[in-house]
């Protein structure tokens, strides 16, 4: 009870704080509740906030809608894990916060604590990744396949994502993805009563007829290191391609597309801006997810994105769009991402907008982003160099050159040295 909130229910202004809400219960307003329940969890058992959960506390207490928050901290986990760091059961680290129960929970305390800057920024998914695998490799019965598992996964997959920071959403899922390939490749096989080393080629061969694509693909990886390791015989391994040799989105159909979406106003402006960064820059969801503030760029009434280097134009009427996106953002209304630097930024503190989402956006849209990506691509490389493409929209010239090679792009001898040499106009926001 805030004993320090004149009036009843009746009054609506809080004489502790000001405010002129309706009070969350006698005496006392939603603000104020919130406030008293805050100290109670962050306090060392005295009611007094630790110093270190100072800025935590700053945080939650002056998001919107304390009611929400006073909800959130009636559940027991939330209430448990303030507690278990209030009291230093805990040690406030990523790892501490690691070792903490529901996961999930855990994971929006760290967000917020990142975000008041009590915990240093962390390699998000790489971290969820290596929470996720113990408990993974704990499911796995089989004793010889665990160790197995292990091995592989400390030494070829966390090692291979360790090598490319930061980690996307994408990579993580891939990794999780053919860890549990492997595992079902090595099932496989003990249903035919051998051990990865007893493989025959009919093993392999059947194994590679009767899987998915998407399957074969992420089991490939494992067999080939299984015989570095000497663990898998010599036998041959089918590789295949993983590059698609179709476009289904033809450029009629994405030009429709791109009219579509500039002129129905009853698309979410969210996913009218997100549908052209694909279908007009040929932008990947998880670079398209990296972007910030900081990337839209403006000069003498022209609008700019930086993509690459020099930085984009943006054409009306696309240009109008964008400002007024970023003027309007979503997922803003609390404390917590009020400072979200994120052009697409997501629900959860300081985080972007999950690639999931994004995709979910443009199935519910009718856009095939892979497709709608390609097509941009292959249209632009018939425009420009694959050199200046490749600049302009962050791509390496290599890949920019092989899709070029593959659209019969007729600019293919144009020598990459001679790419645009004027750098990207002085920009301010």
């Amino acid at each position: 009870m805030c004993t320090d909130c004149a009036g009843g229910l009746g009054d609506f202004t809080c004489a502790r704080c000001g405010q002129e809400e309706p009070p969350y219960r006698v005496g006392a307003c939603a603000r104020c509740v919130l406030t008293d329940r805050l100290a109670e969890l962050l306090g060392e058992g005295s009611g007094h906030v630790r110093t270190e959960l100072q800025p935590l506390f700053d945080l939650i207490r002056g998001m919107d809608w304390p009611n929400s928050r006073l909800t959130w901290l009636r559940r027991q986990a939330p209430a448990r894990i303030l507690t278990a760091l209030a009291r230093g059961d805990a040690p406030l680290t990523h790892e501490g916060l690691g070792r903490l129960q529901p996961w999930r929970s855990a994971i929006y305390v760290r967000d917020l604590l990142v975000t008041c800057g009590t915990l240093p920024p962390i390699d998000r998914f790489l971290l969820l990744f290596e929470q996720w695998v113990p408990g993974w490799l704990t499911s796995v019965e089989d004793v010889g396949h665990r160790a197995l598992l292990t091995r592989y996964t400390t030494w070829h997959v966390l090692r291979r994502l360790r090598q490319g920071l930061p980690v996307s959403s994408y990579r993580a899922n891939m990794a999780r993805y053919r860890l549990r390939a492997a595992a079902r490749f090595l099932s496989y096989l003990a249903e035919r009563g051998r051990q990865i080393g007893q493989s025959t080629q009919a093993d392999i061969d059947q194994w590679f007829a009767r899987q998915p694509q998407n399957l074969r693909r992420a089991t490939t990886e494992f067999l080939q290191w299984s015989q570095r390791q000497r663990e898998l015989p010599r036998l041959h391994v089918p590789t295949g391609s993983s590059r698609r040799t179709t476009v289904r989105l033809g450029q009629h159909e994405r030009v429709a597309f791109v009219r579509r979406v500039l002129t129905d106003t009853s698309i979410p402006l969210t996913d009218r801006v997100l549908a052209l960064l694909i279908l007009l820059y040929a932008q990947p969801l998880t670079r398209i997810a990296a972007l910030t503030l900081d990337d839209v760029l403006s000069e003498d009434d022209q609008v700019f994105i930086q993509l690459g280097s020099p930085a984009t134009p943006v054409p009306e009427p696309f240009a109008g769009l964008l400002v007024e996106y970023v003027k309007t953002r979503r997922n803003l209304n609390t404390a917590a991402n009020a400072r979200n630097r994120y052009l697409f930024p997501g629900r959860r503190a300081g985080q972007a907008l999950h690639t999931t989402s994004m995709r979910l956006r443009m199935r519910n849209l009718g856009l095939p982003g892979v497709d709608g990506r390609t097509a941009a691509i292959r249209h632009l490389l018939r425009q420009a160099p694959a050199s200046v493409v490749a600049d302009m929209l962050g791509y390496s010239v290599t890949s920019a050159t092989q899709i070029a090679a593959e659209a019969g792009a007729p600019w293919q001898r144009y020598p990459a040295g001679a790419r645009a040499a004027r750098r990207a106009p002085r920009l301010t926001k």
